[in-house]
């Protein structure tokens, strides 16, 4: 029995290749104009429902990614524990070499000499113009000023009394 379309009426043949729901030649689906009733797997619309199985994220998944998360922690605890007191105490009581580009003239490398001096800071002092290793030093640093201090891997410029007691604190002499 063929189909009839209630909008255009065509009757549907078997050579169509619209799909069942939908009318050939007006592209209508049956349902919307009054047509039978949608089979259970059409939609609203008339248009097939596609079900897919869901592609959720499967539970085991989840097992192997929290083991080894937990096996990433437990053989990376050695990075952020604290060193041992041993190794801290070496640290701590050992001074970085500090080393000192200065000026004659120059004020702030005088009050730099007398803080470090007052607090019992060793430091190797350059002369930038009076000494050619001196100048070549304070130029690979970029210059900038002086006084110019390398105190271990760090490079301050100027000489800030604050700064100098914080950064040097764990070596600064206590005076009687």
């Amino acid at each position: 029995m063929a189909r009839i379309c209630p909008k255009c009426s065509y009757a549907r043949k078997e050579t169509d290749e619209a799909p069942e729901w939908q009318c050939p030649s007006c592209q209508v689906a049956y349902n919307k104009v009054g047509g039978e009733p949608v089979p259970a797997n059409y939609g609203r619309y008339g248009a097939p429902i596609i079900r897919e199985k869901p592609s959720g994220f499967p539970v085991f998944k989840l097992v192997i990614a929290i083991a080894i998360f937990s096996a990433g922690i437990g053989f990376g605890r050695h990075v952020w524990q604290a060193k041992p007191a041993a190794v801290q105490a070496t640290t701590a009581t050992a001074q970085p070499p500090i080393t000192m580009y200065s000026a004659t003239w120059c004020g702030y490398c005088t009050a730099a000499r007398n803080f470090m001096d007052a607090n019992g800071i060793d430091y190797t002092e350059h002369d930038i113009e009076n000494s050619t290793a001196g100048y070549e030093g304070y130029k690979k640093l970029g210059g900038g000023g002086v006084p110019l201090m390398v105190i271990g891997k760090d490079v301050s410029r100027g000489f800030n009394e604050q700064s100098m007691r914080s950064n040097l604190s764990p070596w600064i002499q206590k005076q009687p």
